[in-house]
């Protein structure tokens, strides 16, 4: 079979454009997880040459009780995660309506999902900043006198950066809950009111049964997510007061990239990924996937 210049110049072009990432891929991706595999095994501070260990930091990270605290941090966070899909469900139950400018209301909700972490941090800051913060101002006002200074207080510093993830991170379940409204079938809504059932017993048996696959989505997504937290403490309290806001991935990156531990960091780093990855895989294969109705 003969190949003409033509089809020649189509195969080059398209390999032209699966060029890019593929090289991306290679270079930031697949290199940098078989490096991170091998120095989990290694000591490496940068400036010497790597040291075999074997499973030393592995050892290391499980008698580190530092780590313990930080993966007591980070579960924190997971466990926050309905406190937020709650409130992502609760806008798109208002967006889902058909009123004159909602598309205005959709488009606001969704806005700190595009807006810059920096920026969002700083404003957070302000809002709660112990001596002029808008949120202590209102707390003062309402006859609380003695709130607590948010981002340097132990008990208060994590909900405080809940409090700030779940704002910002909203919008995006939103939209996906929101999608999955406006496919349920009005059909079965008009049945229920016929059978007169309430807007209580319409969202429980109607509402929630169909948004099964949403829920499954966003709480695997969202677990995932919440193992990660990593910019929240990072702009807003520096991994504190006293390492409560500290996370695994700030743990990562304080040991990589300032105490220059890059074996231990690697093997945080793998511990991480396995947890991550069990956790999926038990959620996956008992925690939905499926649709029921009732």
């Amino acid at each position: 079979m003969k190949i003409n210049k033509k089809q020649i110049k189509r195969a080059m072009l398209g390999y032209t454009f699966l060029g890019p990432p593929i090289i991306g891929f290679f270079a930031f991706t697949l290199i940098p997880v078989i490096a991170s595999l091998v120095l989990a095994f290694m000591e490496w501070d940068i400036i010497r040459p790597p040291v075999w260990v074997g499973f030393q930091n592995y050892i290391r990270l499980f008698h580190d009780k530092d780590f313990w605290y930080y993966i007591y941090n980070t579960v924190y966070f997971v466990l926050s995660l309905p406190l937020g899909l709650a409130f992502s469900l609760f806008l798109a139950l208002l967006v889902n309506q058909k009123l004159k400018g909602i598309s205005l209301f959709r488009t606001i909700y969704f806005f700190p999902v595009i807006s810059s972490v920096v920026a969002c941090a700083l404003i957070w800051r302000w809002i709660y900043n112990g001596d002029y913060g808008l949120l202590n101002a209102f707390l003062k006002y309402i006859g609380i006198y003695n709130p607590p200074n948010w981002l340097r207080d132990v008990v208060w510093a994590k909900p405080a950066l809940i409090i700030m993830g779940t704002w910002k991170g909203a919008g995006s379940s939103m939209l996906i809950y929101l999608a999955a409204l406006q496919s349920i079938p009005e059909e079965l809504y008009e049945s229920a009111n016929i059978d007169g059932a309430t807007g209580w017993k319409k969202f429980w048996h109607i509402t929630l049964p169909m948004l099964s696959f949403a829920n499954f989505y966003l709480i695997i997504t969202g677990i995932m997510g919440s193992f990660q937290v990593f910019s929240e403490p990072f702009m807003m309290t520096g991994g504190g007061p006293l390492g409560s806001t500290t996370t695994v991935v700030y743990a990562i990156y304080t040991n990589a990239f300032q105490q220059f531990r890059m074996g231990y960091a690697s093997a945080i780093s793998w511990f991480l990924f396995l947890v991550i990855f069990t956790t999926t895989l038990v959620q996956w294969n008992y925690g939905g996937g499926k649709k029921y109705y009732y």
